[in-house]
């Protein structure tokens, strides 16, 4: 009756014809209109079940398989390793990719062990053949606080590669602390910001994980390099502009850390969907507090060769998620001026403890290698924060930098921002920040008393090389 009603008032008293083509046009747009909508939901289905089966394909199913037991192929295995990795036996070298203090025992959480032995992506095998041109990789660093692995510099398949070494008379909760963290690396999947596992050897000894090498090695040592050189156009120059990517990266990887149920390269960026953006913002909320880092500072980010900066340092990572106990049980696994006051007092960590450390981490970058609170004795350290006392702006520092430094270094955890805030900020900084000026630090490295002013003095024993 309604569209009759209509047509009638559409349509001059009579003209029957008129009254016919408005109900007719009446009929017909519902059901299209019905029909485009389900078509338009039905390729938006298609499209995410396409997506979802192409990144599954992506993921490699190789498992780690058990050395063999018998007298006879350990024999045998011992015979290859002699004959496939002559000219690597050399002293043990240090870079940060050997800065992963696992614990050497077996973990004692029953659900860790049931974890590493049900992984279902592990790295590809690869055999001691494999590898050529194998040197000592050279030392980064006076402090090695690990002597079970060494590392080399390789070439595998046309690429340079770097072999972590397990020592040959390693006993079993080692060679499976070894492999287990190998795993670990593997759970956490591809991602643009972590450096890349090229595969394991498991088979025989040693044993070796195989990471992709990053040229210019640890930031820390990049940061000092700067300092010194002042050629022209130097790939070690760091501008304003070169902080706020770098910092971009790192807390991309953090928040890929903290979402294991989606692919870690699947990360906060601008050439994400706003739909993928909005799913991974929504599963950070629900299990951001899943993988803490624990280990966030200059020595555990490796820089490529394009400058592309890349997050390391996670054995702690590693530790709190196999060893048993409150996190203030790990502690001498980190360094403890890098580390938040919670994590000094020995209370809960959160994913604020790590946005804590990167502020620190922006600190080490915008002075070239400084380290933190020099004029502070790393045990003092909680009580001068305690106190209300932050770290002094640095020369070089521009206003946007100084208070996201500023924002990560406030003491309460709830008064930190969320790595998805830094995120923000650090790409509204890049926008506006200085491409041109060349950061210059003109006071010379010590490194005896960098050593000393970071704390390593009060916790290791030192040597310089």
């Amino acid at each position: 009756m309604s569209s009759y009603s209509d047509a009638d008032n559409q349509c001059q008293p009579g003209n029957t014809i008129c009254e016919i083509t408005v109900y007719e046009q009446e009929v017909i747009i519902v059901p299209v209109l019905l029909l485009a909508s389900f078509l338009v939901s039905l390729l938006i289905v298609l499209l995410l079940r396409y997506c979802t089966g192409k990144e599954n394909r992506r993921r490699p199913t190789v498992t780690l398989a058990r050395p063999h037991s018998t007298s006879t192929s350990r024999h045998t295995q011992r015979k290859s390793t002699r004959r496939n990795t002559q000219g690597i036996e050399a002293p043990p070298e240090l870079n940060p990719l050997e800065h992963e203090e696992l614990p050497m025992g077996t973990p004692t959480r029953r659900d860790a062990l049931a974890t590493l032995s049900a992984v279902p992506e592990t790295p590809k095998e690869r055999q001691h053949g494999s590898f050529n041109l194998v040197t000592p990789l050279p030392l980064s660093f006076p402090v090695k606080p690990d002597d079970s692995v060494t590392l080399y510099r390789a070439r595998m398949d046309n690429r340079e590669v770097v072999l972590r070494t397990l020592k040959e008379k390693a006993d079993d909760s080692e060679r499976q602390s070894f492999l287990g963290f190998a795993s670990f690396l593997s759970e956490l999947g591809p991602h643009p910001f972590l450096p890349g596992l090229m595969g394991v050897v498991s088979l025989r000894t040693p044993l070796i994980t195989v990471m992709e090498e990053l040229v210019h090695r640890d930031l820390l040592g990049f940061l000092w390099r700067c300092r010194q050189d002042t050629g022209v156009e130097s790939p070690c120059d760091i501008t304003e502009q070169r902080i706020f990517t770098m910092g971009g990266q790192v807390a991309s990887a953090l928040v890929g850390l903290s979402l294991p149920h989606l692919p870690t390269h699947q990360v906060i960026h601008p050439s994400l969907s706003f739909c993928l953006q909005f799913k991974i913002i929504v599963q950070a909320y629900l299990h951001g507090q899943s993988c803490i880092h624990g280990n966030v500072g200059a020595r555990s980010v490796l820089v490529g060769l394009d400058l592309t900066a890349k997050l390391w340092g996670l054995g702690p990572a590693y530790c709190k998620k196999t060893q048993a106990g409150t996190p203030g049980e790990l502690q001498n696994v980190e360094m403890r001026k890098w580390q938040a006051p919670e994590v000094l007092a020995r209370r809960p960590v959160s994913q604020s403890s790590d946005v804590w450390s990167f502020g620190i981490l922006l600190h080490e970058i915008v002075t070239l290698g400084d380290p933190p609170f020099p004029k502070v004795m790393a045990g003092d350290l909680l009580q001068y924060l305690q106190r209300g006392k932050t770290q002094k702006r640095p020369a070089n520092c521009s206003n946007s930098l100084y208070s996201i430094i500023k924002s990560c270094g406030q003491f309460a955890p709830h008064e930190r921002p969320t790595l998805a805030e830094v995120i923000q900020k650090l790409q509204s900084g890049e926008k506006s920040a200085n491409n041109r000026t060349v950061l210059r630090v003109p006071e010379p490295l010590d490194i005896e008393k960098y050593l000393r002013e970071a704390g390593y003095g009060e916790a290791y024993n030192y040597v310089v090389l």
